[in-house]
């Protein structure tokens, strides 16, 4: 009984570090994954989604689903709606996860509505940030990098929405012109973006 007390210490003490885990998580613990399925059973530790595990008290910030589809798809990017949300440059509020994912990347089936756009090139690599929400690593295009790719994805979130991006983004001062300008060749949108930024400077 102490030893199996000790590993769910083990497991709950992992989980109030990363908020939230998947099975082979514990494989470096050495604590055996039947212990997940123990634990669910007796209400101690919550199952959110396919693989994925939290702790029912462990508090939700704006962004949880964001952390819930990083854990699912790693090499995926936040970005168009969701991005903008988490940088505050929008009034919108996406009912689904906007995620980048490579041309040739593997899409897994979500239980959460997620929303896949397939980048390429220096426009999948390129204005990547990392922050923690919950306890996972969520990468998020940086606020001149998703406000060029609203731009460039104008016809699927509409003109309105990233012209909103555009001038909030100059208002809260997170990102600078040149660096507009920069995502803007990345994302071959300079030519369309041209007049709008001209008319903010004038």
């Amino acid at each position: 009984m102490k030893s199996l007390n000790m590993k769910q210490s083990k497991v709950i003490s992992l989980l109030k570090n990363k908020g939230i885990i998947r099975p082979r998580d514990l494989d470096t613990f050495k604590v055996s994954r039947e212990m997940l399925r123990r634990l669910c059973q007796s209400g101690v530790v919550q199952r959110i989604g396919h693989g994925l595990y939290r702790l029912p008290i462990a508090p939700v910030s704006e962004h949880y689903s964001l952390a819930e589809v990083c854990a699912s798809v790693p090499a995926g990017v936040v970005c168009l709606l969701s991005a903008l949300r988490f940088h505050g440059l929008t009034t919108q509020a996406p009912h689904e996860v906007w995620i980048a994912v490579d041309t040739k990347g593997y899409v897994p089936k979500m239980v959460l509505p997620v929303r896949f756009v397939r980048f390429s090139g220096a426009a999948m690599t390129e204005g990547v940030e990392i922050h923690k929400v919950e306890g996972v690593k969520v990468k998020v295009y940086c606020p001149a990098k998703t406000v060029a790719d609203c731009f460039k994805y104008r016809n699927k979130i509409g003109l309105d929405v990233a012209l909103e991006a555009l001038r909030e983004s100059q208002r809260a001062g997170v990102c600078t012109v040149d660096e507009l300008w920069h995502y803007a060749k990345i994302c071959r949108v300079g030519v369309v973006m041209r007049p709008y930024m001209e008319a903010l400077t004038i």
